[in-house]
């Protein structure tokens, strides 16, 4: 008889509520139910910003300002990553594959799709308006256009009081 592959999904995390809400969410939803018999394999992708970008045009200071820059944004992956893994085994989701990939968080997401072949790729929504996402831009806009699977955005709602 012939194992097939589960198929993958990829899930985009960033240090945000919206991000980690969106991982909760579909943790619950596509794997807690399951048990120990998950319908997808997971890969949980944190895109790291370049120091480069990070800095931008920060003229003649920016050298020495690198390394404490790198450092920080390093500092910030571990958290995003340890983050992650605490919701993992807190849900028992132990099929797990946590990266963390340098460089723009739209790019990364629809390489990582393509990377590990995968059938959907979730993304948290901040919710900007037009004018925010547009200067700004969208991963998941981005990512809905140019994924190669399936994209599912998954919104925090908003609380009534």
């Amino acid at each position: 008889m012939a194992t097939s592959e589960k198929p993958v999904m990829v899930v985009g995390l960033d240090d945000s509520e919206h991000s980690s809400y969106a991982l909760e969410w579909t943790l619950d939803r596509f794997f807690v139910p399951f048990g120990s018999e998950q319908p997808f394999k997971l890969f949980i992708v944190h895109a790291r910003p370049p120091t480069s970008s990070v800095l931008g045009l920060a003229g003649p200071g920016a050298v020495e300002a690198i390394p404490i820059v790198d450092a920080d944004l390093k500092r910030m992956a571990l958290r995003v990553v340890e983050k992650a893994k605490d919701m993992c085994l807190k849900k028992m989701v132990n099929d797990v594959s946590i990266e963390v990939v340098e460089g723009d968080a739209r790019n990364v997401m629809c390489e990582a799709v393509d990377r590990h072949h995968a059938s959907i790729l979730v993304v948290g929504s901040h919710g900007y308006g037009a004018f925010k996402r547009a200067v700004l831009g969208s991963v998941s806009d981005y990512c809905a256009h140019h994924a190669h699977c399936s994209v599912m955005i998954v919104k925090k709602p908003k609380l009534n009081h």
